[in-house]
This record gives structure tokens, sequence and C-alpha cells, in this order.
């Protein structure tokens, strides 16, 4: 609506300008004269007036009614003085002249393009999740009774079975049924590296299997899906208020009062000395010049080039208080697995008996182990594959099986190999060798997790399995501290495992052993020590804290219930991404008090000036100088806001990581040995 009302105006103004008597003055040229030509200006500004000025006329009586001034009621005041005394100038009542058609048309079609800039902020983050959205494919291949049959994706329901080959995007949020495949998750998430998901594993809406076919059970379709549920976050976004706006606000209604009351008292003292039409002249021009250009693009300007700056950096914001309350974050609270930490497994040491060597070792265990779905078994079985001892040796396992808690068992070359932790060890019975616990212990020490191979009955070794910490992760708790923002960390793991992590990363405070359902109450306890909170997160177990933080960030490639809770949703799982937040806060902040001073500023001194305070001296503020001066504060309100434009954004340059920090990281593991 503001969009095509702006762009009719716009074209309509052009005229309205170029045959105004007031503006030929002022740029000294001549009118072009033709039969009927004196009309233009009223029958277009007229037209303006009541196109492009309705919904401010609109808004202006709802204000009116409900007893609370602002931005709509001084454009609605302005526009209507303007039009009523540019009316009676056309008319040749009473003398006057006061020509504003060309300054109400300009007025109109500002303050449009100010409405309409704001509303596009967050629409352009709405366009670009349609384009995210629109990456969908058109068709899907049904399973149906062993064959596929090609349908449109509007016709699959929950519990389909579909089938994606390789380099073909997935149709519906599902499962893996059957296959295996790497997938291209940089739509959702923004990681440019392929992510392996199995059977078993959920995938995402438009993601790409990049090199094998899988069959998915679908089990979201349309308005359920995660790239739906980001639409909605948009649209919640769309309808958020934001306390700066609510500033602008406040502004206006002042300026409304002081421009009221410098109305009355403006006729009243020209009047009273004798002077009825300068009475009129100058009270119809403190009217007209009280609502500047400047004020209705002040905030507006800023949002839409904060949300583009936003989006461009990977930041989805979700409610624009968010934005705002970022600058006045005393501390960080991280969630620290799949946060701080990968939320993956790794094997971070290996520890071989006397006779045994590494790369045995962890190729008997990988046999052992191949067969198994759980998260060490996965990374015992990478290591062995990078490992250039293990890889070579092709070795295969037979009579798999899995005791849940104690570990597996399997056949490797004749041989009996067991993988399990400290329940198998207690099971059979088992000590581990001297040379073993030295090592071991090390492990146990920082909170590592420690698996035990063993041979027949006899320990052959151990390999340390831990969590990793994201390189980005120190350069993150770093930069915010040097910023003056404490960084803490909640985790449901063990003292001992979080207390390692925190001392390596250097946090300032570290919760651990916390439930899912007190996360929100450690954030209670934050503020009610006179904290502002931001709550980073990527779990259910999350959402609760992020609701209750007076800013919520969820991590991209988290849960939906995690990104439903949170006001902001980062597109990476960069931590550093917060940064970006807290410097964006702080920049458009800046630049809407800058914006909203300069523009109220302009009032302050043009309103007195034009209701003749130094007519005593022989000045007085013509129209024509005052719409002028109107038009250069909006100009300066324009360029300010573009300056937004410089701010680097990039969490790679906000807070560099260091070389040594490219090589990721082992912390403890946060789950026990299976």
């Amino acid at each position: 609506m503001f969009r095509d009302r702006f762009w009719w105006s716009l074209i309509l103004s052009i005229p309205v300008v170029i045959f105004s008597p007031m503006v030929a003055h002022l740029l000294g040229y001549h009118l072009p004269a033709f039969p009927g030509s004196t009309w233009i200006p009223p029958v277009l500004g007229t037209i303006i007036f009541v196109y492009g000025g309705t919904p401010f006329l609109k808004g202006g009586w709802t204000e009116l009614k409900s007893r609370q001034p602002g931005m709509m009621l001084l454009i609605a005041m302005a526009i209507t003085v303007a039009f009523v005394a540019s009316w009676v100038t056309t008319l040749g009542l009473g003398g006057f002249d006061m020509d504003f058609w060309w300054e109400l048309a300009l007025l109109v079609t500002i303050m449009l393009l100010g409405h309409w800039l704001e509303m596009r902020a967050l629409g352009a983050a709405s366009s670009a999740l349609d384009a995210l959205a629109a990456l969908l494919p058109d068709e899907a291949e049904k399973v149906i009774d062993g064959t596929t049959r090609t349908v449109a994706i509007s016709e699959l329901v929950v519990d389909d079975v579909v089938l994606v080959r390789a380099g073909a995007r997935v149709p519906a949020d599902g499962t893996i049924l059957d296959g295996a495949a790497e997938f291209d998750e940089a739509m959702i998430t923004g990681e440019s590296r392929p992510v392996f998901r199995d059977t078993g594993d959920k995938v995402v809406a438009g993601t790409v299997a990049t090199d094998n076919s899988v069959r998915i059970r679908v089990e979201a379709t349309g308005g359920d899906t995660t790239l739906a549920g980001i639409q909605r976050m948009v649209a919640d976004a769309q309808e958020s208020s934001s306390r700066a706006q609510a500033l602008a606000d406040r502004a206006a209604a002042l300026l409304f009062w002081f421009a009221l009351i410098s109305a009355l008292i403006t006729a009243v003292v020209w009047t009273i000395i004798g002077s009825p039409d300068d009475a009129v002249v100058r009270t119809v021009t403190v009217l007209v010049i009280a609502c500047p250009h400047a004020l209705g693009l002040a905030i507006p300007l800023v949002i839409a080039i904060s949300s583009e700056r936003a989006a461009k950096s990977g930041v989805l914001i979700k409610d624009r208080m968010a934005l705002e309350r970022m600058r006045t974050i005393d501390v960080v609270l991280f969630d620290k697995t799949g946060t701080l930490t990968e939320g993956a497994h790794a094997v971070t040491g290996v520890a071989a008996a006397v006779g045994v060597t590494e790369g045995e070792l962890l190729a008997l265990a990988a046999a052992a182990e191949a067969d198994s779905e759980h998260p060490v078994a996965r990374a015992i079985v990478a290591a062995a594959a990078t490992h250039p001892e293990a890889s070579r040796r092709q070795i295969r396992a037979t009579g798999f099986s899995a005791a849940s808690g104690r570990g597996v068992r399997a056949t490797v070359d004749g041989a009996e190999i067991r993988v399990g932790g400290p329940n198998m060890l207690r099971e059979f019975n088992l000590t581990a060798p001297a040379e073993l616990t030295d090592t071991t212990s090390a492990w146990t020490g920082r909170g590592a997790g420690v698996l035990h191979i063993v041979r027949d009955g006899q320990i052959i070794g151990a390999v340390a399995v831990e969590d990793k910490i994201r390189p980005e992760s120190r350069a993150a708790v770093q930069a915010l501290q040097d910023r003056g923002v404490k960084v803490a960390m909640i985790t449901g793991d063990a003292q001992q495992v979080a207390q390692a992590v925190g001392q390596d990363l250097g946090i300032d405070e570290v919760f651990a052993e916390v439930l899912p359902q007190d996360k929100d109450t450690k954030v209670t306890q934050l503020q009610e020590r006179g904290l502002s909170v931001a709550m980073v997160g990527d779990g259910v177990n999350d959402a609760p804290a992020l609701a209750r933080a007076e800013v919520g960030i969820a991590i991209g490639a988290g849960t939906d219930v995690a990104m439903e809770s949170a006001g902001v949703v980062l597109a990476s799982d960069d931590p550093r991404a917060v940064l970006s937040m807290i410097e964006l806060s702080r920049a458009s902040y800046r630049k809407m008090i800058q914006n909203l001073i300069w523009a109220s500023g302009y009032n302050i001194l043009a309103v007195p000036l034009a209701a003749g305070v130094l007519a005593s001296i022989g000045f007085v503020l013509s129209p024509a100088v005052g719409a002028i001066l109107m038009s250069a504060s909006t100009i300066v309100v324009a360029l300010n806001a573009q300056l937004l434009r410089r701010i680097d954004l990039d969490p790679a340059h906000l807070a560099p990581t260091s070389p040594k920090e490219e090589h990721t990281t082992p912390t403890p593991a946060s789950t026990a040995v299976h």
C-alpha cells in the first residue's frame, strides 16, 4: 500500500513542484504558461492529499480519538493545514500568499517513502525466505508398492515414502528410512560443508542429497516444515514494535504539542499587536513546518538498513526489540553442547598396551563398532579411517551385538573384541594395565570419556572420546569480554567436564549439572543480580531460557522449538555472530538517536523563527525558507543513516581466530561411553 501510494504521489508531485510559483521564485525560472496551467498544483495537490495522505489522516484520527498524539497526528495536522491554506491562496480568499501545494506534495511523498521503507525492511527478509521456499522441488518421487510415481509435493502427506536421488532436493521434512548420503544444508545452516545423514537421521525440505539416493519417510509438509516455520518467524517480526519507534512516536507527540502551543501563542500575539494577517500566515507556517520530513525518515531508514545488514550477515531478526536490546546486554549465556562445541564426538587420544600398535588398536575397535549407530562408535570408525595404519587394515567383524550402557562385542579375525567403558570393566572384573592407567587417568581428569578395547578377555588399549570446541568459540569469548560483556556457560554436563571447558575458553561463570527445566531459572538468577542477559542455544531444552532472557538467540541449525522461542536466529552455528548483533545494535541505536535529535532540533529552532520571535529585528522565517530547511534536514538524516552501511559485521573480522585454532580443539565429552 505505501509503495504504490509513494510512486503515484512522486509522479504527481513533479508537475506540482515545477508549476509552483514559490519554487519558481526560489530557483529563478519562469513558470510555463498555457491555459489551465495555474490549476495544475491545486488539482494534483488535492489528489495527492486525498490519495497519498489517507493513511496519515486515518492514523491521525485514530491517535486523536485515543488521545495519544504521535507521528500520524503530526503528519495529518501538517498536511491538512497546508491543504486548507493552499486552497485559500488559490481561491484568492483574504489576499493571503500561502501557496504550500509543493510542500504538501513533498511532505506526503516523503512520509510515504519513510513508511514504505519501514515496512520493506523486514519485507526484504520475507522475500528472501520466499525465494528460499521456491528452491523446493515442484514434484517428488513417491514410493508405492516398491515402485516410484511422480507426484506434486502438495499431494504428499505424513508417512508417505519418497525417493530422493543423488543431486535432488528433499521435498519435505522427514527421516531417512533407507540409505545414507551427504546433504548440502547450506540453505538452512549457512554451512558450506555437506553433512552426513544416515538411516534414522532427520532431513529438512530443500536440502540436497549430494552423492547417494535415499528413501525418506515424510514427517512434515506444507506449513509444518522448517522453511514454513522460518517464514512465520519473519511474519512475527513484521508485527513486532520497537522501543526506538516508540521513541520516535514520543518525539512526534512532543513536537505536536510544541507546534500546537506555539501556533496558539503565535496567533494570539500577532493578533494582539494588530496584525491579523500576519497572525494567520505565521500560525499556518508554524503548523506546516512543525512536521519535519526528517522525523518521518529518521527511524525507518535506520531500520531498513539495519535489517538489510543483518540479513547479509546471516542474522534473521524475529523481533526488532531484540536488535535494540542487544546493545544493553551485560552477559551472554551460551549453552555448551552444539553451541560452543560442535556437539559431535571425536577420538582425541589413543593408548595401546605393550605389543599392540595404535593402528592395530583402532582397526580392531573400528571393526567391532562398524555396525553400531552410536555417536561414539561413529567417532571411532572415523578415527580409524583417517589413521595411516588402521585405514590400511581391511578387517571385518561378525557376530556383532551391543549391550546398552556397557559397550559392544564382535568377532574380529577369530578373536572376541569388546569395546566399552567402566561398566564393561566392572562386569567382567577387568583391570587396565599399568602402562595405560597414567594416560587414561589424565583423560578422565579433564572429563573425557574413556573406552577400553578388550581382546579375548585382555585389555589391549584405550581411546579418549571427547566433544570438540568450535574453532571460533575462543575468539568469540575473548571479543565479547574485550567489549565489556561477560560470558557465562550453562550445561547439563558434570561439573568436572563443564569446568574444563570453561577454563579452556576463559569463560567468566559456569553453570553445570543444570537440568533442562532449570535452565530458565539460571537466567532469572542472573537477571536478579541486575544483569541483562542474552541466551544462545540450539536445543529444545534451551527454549524456556531463550524466552526468559532479554534477548534469545537461536542457532539456525538447532530445533524448531528453540528458534520459535528466540528473538534472533543465526543462520550459521558460528558463536561469533553474536558480536555482529552487538555491533549492529549499538550502531543502529546511535543513528536512531542522532536522527531524532537532528529532526527534533530543527523544529525547536525553526518553529520559533517561523512564529516571528525575531520580527522585532526584521528577521522572519518565510514559509519558503522554512520548507527548504526542512528538506535539507531530511537529506542530512538520510545521509547519516547510510553510514550504517560502512559497518563491518563479518564475524571473522570482529573476532579473528588464531592459526592454531583453525584445528579443532578437543574438550570433554558430555555423553557417557556406550
